[in-house]
C-alpha cells in the first residue's frame, strides 16, 4: 500500500508567530498557512497557542480576518440552504445573562416569511446557554444532521440546532485552546468564530446584538464596538448582508435567569407581554432582522409587521411549531405551569432603601449555576430567579430584590453571596442610558 503523502508547510510556523508578534499583517497564503496546519494537525500545540497570544495583542486587519473566518467556516460542511426561496437571516448575540431573545425573535422573523437557520454551541450563551434553555422543554432535541436541518427549515422557517462535529470543527478546538490561552475577547478570534458558524448554516445576513457588560464577555462598550465594526466589514467582505447593534448587558435582560423560567418569560413575550426594555429590545432587532430581509420597506412598516404577529398570535403559533418539530411537548407552551416548580421560594431582601444603581448580571448568572448545577453537569430545570428588580427602581429595606427558586438548601449560601454582591443602593436615583449603545451598519 502506498504511504500517504505528507501536506509540506512552507513558512516555518516562528516567522509566522514573530510577523503577527511585530504587528505585520499576514498574507492571505500565510493566514491559510496556519489554518492548513491547525486543519490537519501539524502545528504544535505551544506555537497555536503562541499564534493565539500574538493575534489576542497585536490583532488582524479586515482582510486577515475574512481569510481566517473563510478557512475555519471551509474546514467542514456547508449547509446548502439554496432551494429555500425564503430570505435567511440569522440574529446572533455575544451572550447575556437573561437573553432570550433569540427564540421571540426567530418565532416572529419565521412568522414574518423569513427562514432563520440557527447553529449554536453550548458556550453561545454566557453562564447558562441557549441550548440549555431550551431543552427545559420535554422531549426538544437540538441534534441534527443537515438533511434534517434543511428540511425543518424549509417547513417551519427556522431550526435550532447544536452545531454538529462536522462543521466548522477548527473552531470547536479553537475555543477550547481560546479558554485555556485567556483569548476568548480577542476580536478577530470572536469575529471568526461568530461568522464561520453562522455562514456555514447557509445565511444571506446577519442582525448581530453585541453585548457588553458585567453580563457578558466583552466588559468594555469600546471594545464592543469594535467588535460591532469588525463583524460587520468582515461579513460584507464574504458577501453577506450584516448590520450590529452594541447593547448593554450590565444588568440581567427580563425579569428572570435560569431554564424554564427564562422560557416561560419567553411565551409570555410572545403573548405580548413582558419585561418592558426587552420587549424593546426585541421590537428593534425584529425591525433590523425583516428589513435586512427585504420583507418591510420602511421601519414604520417594519414596526408594523412585528407588532402584528405578536399580538394576533402568530409568531407564539411559530414558535409552537418550531418546538414541536424539535420532538418539544407542546403542552408545555399552552400550559407554562407544567414546567417544573422549585421546591423552595425565598426572597433576596434588601438590606436598605434607596435606588438601584447597578445589578451585576454575572454574579447574579453565577449564583444560579451554583444553585442548579447537578453533579453530573447537568442543570435543574426548575432552579433559577424571578422578579428581578433592575436599575433605576426604587425599594425600601426588606422588600425584595429579586425571587430565588432553588431545590439544594446546601447550596444556597454560596449563591446568596454572589446574589447580595450583584446589588449596589444609593439614596439618588441614577441616571440612565438606552439599552442600545450603537448600531452600526
Amino acid at each position: 500500500m502506498e504511504k500517504e503523502k505528507k501536506v509540506q508547510y512552507k513558512i516555518p510556523y516562528n516567522i509566522l508567530i514573530e510577523k503577527k508578534i511585530s504587528a505585520e499583517e499576514l498574507t492571505d497564503d500565510e493566514v491559510r498557512e496556519v489554518t492548513g496546519a491547525i486543519i490537519d494537525d501539524k502545528i504544535p500545540l505551544h506555537q497555536l497557542s503562541a499564534f493565539l497570544m500574538a493575534v489576542y495583542f497585536q490583532g488582524m486587519s479586515v482582510q486577515e480576518t475574512a481569510v481566517w473566518t473563510e478557512e475555519l467556516m471551509l474546514s467542514g460542511d456547508l449547509i446548502d440552504t439554496g432551494n429555500i426561496s425564503w430570505p435567511k437571516i440569522d440574529r446572533c448575540a455575544t451572550g447575556g445573562v437573561g437573553d432570550k431573545a433569540t427564540f421571540v425573535l426567530s418565532a416572529i422573523a419565521a412568522a414574518c416569511g423569513i427562514a432563520v437557520p440557527m447553529v449554536a454551541d453550548m458556550d453561545d450563551g454566557f453562564v447558562i446557554s441557549d441550548i440549555e434553555k431550551i431543552s427545559s422543554i420535554p422531549g426538544f432535541s437540538s441534534k441534527f444532521d443537515s438533511k434534517n436541518f434543511k428540511a425543518q427549515l424549509k417547513k417551519v422557517g427556522c431550526c435550532y440546532c447544536e452545531q454538529p462535529d462536522t462543521v466548522a470543527p477548527v473552531d470547536v478546538r479553537l475555543i477550547k485552546l481560546r479558554k485555556e490561552t485567556g483569548t476568548i475577547p480577542s476580536v478577530p478570534l470572536l469575529v471568526g468564530s461568530i461568522l464561520c458558524k453562522k455562514l456555514s448554516s447557509g445565511v444571506e445576513g446577519l442582525v448581530v446584538d453585541v453585548k457588553w457588560g458585567s453580563g457578558s464577555c466583552i466588559k468594555d462598550v469600546e471594545h464592543a464596538k469594535q467588535l460591532g465594526r469588525m463583524i460587520t466589514r468582515v461579513a460584507r467582505a464574504l458577501n453577506r448582508k450584516c448590520i450590529a447593534l452594541v447593547t448593554d448587558a450590565n444588568q440581567p435582560l427580563g425579569r428572570t435567569v435560569g431554564t424554564a423560567l427564562e422560557i416561560k418569560e419567553v411565551i409570555e413575550l410572545l403573548k405580548g407581554g413582558g419585561d418592558a426594555e426587552l420587549q424593546d429590545l426585541i421590537l428593534k432587532l425584529g425591525m433590523e432582522i425583516v428589513r435586512l430581509a427585504g420583507v418591510a420597506g420602511s421601519t414604520l412598516s417594519a414596526k408594523q409587521m412585528i407588532v402584528k404577529h405578536l399580538s394576533d398570535g402568530t409568531a407564539l403559533e411559530k414558535f409552537k411549531e418550531f418546538v414541536d418539530a424539535q420532538g418539544g411537548d407542546t403542552s408545555y407552551i399552552d400550559n407554562p405551569e407544567k414546567f417544573p416548580e422549585a421546591k423552595c421560594v425565598r426572597k433576596l431582601s434588601a438590606q436598605k432603601r434607596g435606588y438601584i444603581h447597578t445589578v451585576n448580571a454575572g454574579m447574579i448568572a453565577r449564583g444560579v449555576r451554583i444553585l442548579a448545577e447537578n453533579s453530573d453537569g447537568t442543570l435543574d430545570y426548575a432552579v433559577g430567579v424571578s422578579d428581578v428588580m433592575k436599575v433605576g427602581m426604587q425599594i425600601k429595606q426588606g422588600e425584595p430584590l429579586m425571587m430565588i427558586h432553588y431545590n439544594n438548601e446546601s447550596k444556597l449560601d454560596k449563591a446568596l453571596e454572589y446574589f447580595r454582591d450583584a446589588y449596589r443602593l444609593a439614596p439618588k436615583r441614577p441616571t440612565q442610558g438606552d439599552i442600545i449603545s450603537e448600531r452600526i451598519a
